[in-house]
């Protein structure tokens, strides 16, 4: 009894350490961390976003998910842009496999932006890069501006292994959602702003084909779906589809960050089960009508939880690194 007690104890003090040791290393970020290294970092950061996205709307997307992939599996460290040469990297994992290339180039390319300022050459992580990226691919589309905070460092680390279990899933239900964000210190409100984001999502008809078709072949849509929405998915997701066809997860403005994602769900018209859940549990539903009814409440509620997402897990000071090659270790 008493060596289970002192395990016990000995496990919870350590958890401490590590959420303290997470705490001081976010409370070291700070939105003018270059201002004497490289002043102009964010607008060429966002020329380089800006440029991207005149070339392929789905860049405001394919950032926006990349960014949130990253910091989800090791922190927010850009791991998940490293390359592996036996495919045993972040990118390797199926659960990213999906992402579109679009976020990588254009964190290469507002990297190589930054960089062509002798001033800012190798001073400026992938990591902050992202992070300014992802913002300005909101404001882009319409999404509020907000300051980013910077200082992170760049993870040495990508790992397949390291994403298992470690990103929300499409099934997911509200306890298991509620869950996998805690363990980030994002609360249930926060995860309901950032599933906003899905408002420029596109997806894959494999990751929603048994709500059309039936969860086991029965051919029964389910049924907190839409049936007029169902119907035109069916038809956009035929059984033998493509499975490079993607559908945008906003089935009303997918071009423009705004608040129709959750007026889509109110009307049954949520993609994935992790979406529609957010309407049909009673105890996430307020914060879905608020949404819905407020554009300003979503929009507020959204840079502070992107705000505390871009602090999770991030190395800062001596720790990680800047790499010189967004795709590989120094």
């Amino acid at each position: 009894m008493e060596a289970g007690r002192g395990a016990l104890i000995f496990s919870f003090a350590l958890s401490v350490s590590f959420l303290l040791l997470a705490s001081s290393a976010s409370a070291q970020l700070r939105t003018d961390f270059y201002k004497n290294t490289c002043p102009n970092v964010e607008s060429l950061v966002r020329s380089a976003v800006t440029q991207k996205f005149q070339q392929t709307f789905i860049t405001a997307q394919a950032t926006v998910r990349l960014f949130f992939h990253d910091c989800f599996v090791r922190g927010c460290d850009a791991s998940v842009i490293i390359a592996s040469p036996n495919n045993n990297a972040e990118k390797d994992h199926p659960d990213d496999l999906s992402l579109p290339g679009d976020g990588f180039d254009t964190v290469i390319r507002a990297k190589a932006a930054v960089d062509s300022d002798p001033n800012c050459r190798n001073k400026v992580s992938c990591a902050d890069i992202l992070a300014l990226a992802t913002r300005d691919a909101i404001v882009i589309t319409g999404g509020p501006s907000y300051a980013v905070e910077l200082g992170r460092r760049d993870g040495r680390i990508s790992s397949k292994a390291s994403v298992q279990h470690s990103l929300p899933q499409p099934f997911f239900n509200l306890d298991q959602l509620n869950t996998i964000f805690s363990k980030h210190g994002l609360s249930q409100t926060d995860m309901i702003a950032l599933s906003g984001a899905h408002t420029l999502g596109v997806s894959h008809c494999s990751k929603f084909s048994k709500r059309i078709y039936g969860f086991n072949s029965t051919h029964r849509i389910d049924p907190t779906l839409n049936f007029q929405y169902a119907m035109q998915l069916r038809q956009m997701c035929p059984l033998n589809v493509d499975p490079r066809v993607a559908i945008p997860m906003d089935a009303s403005t997918f071009h423009i960050f705004d608040n129709a994602y959750f007026k889509n769900l109110q009307q049954g018209k949520g993609l994935f089960i992790s979406d529609q859940v957010l309407y049909t549990d009673p105890r996430s539903r307020p914060t879905v009508d608020l949404f819905a009814a407020s554009e300003t409440a979503f929009r507020d509620a959204f840079v502070s939880a992107i705000t505390r997402l871009g602090r999770v897990g991030v190395l800062t000071g001596s720790m990680g690194e800047i790499r010189i090659d967004c795709s590989r270790p120094n």
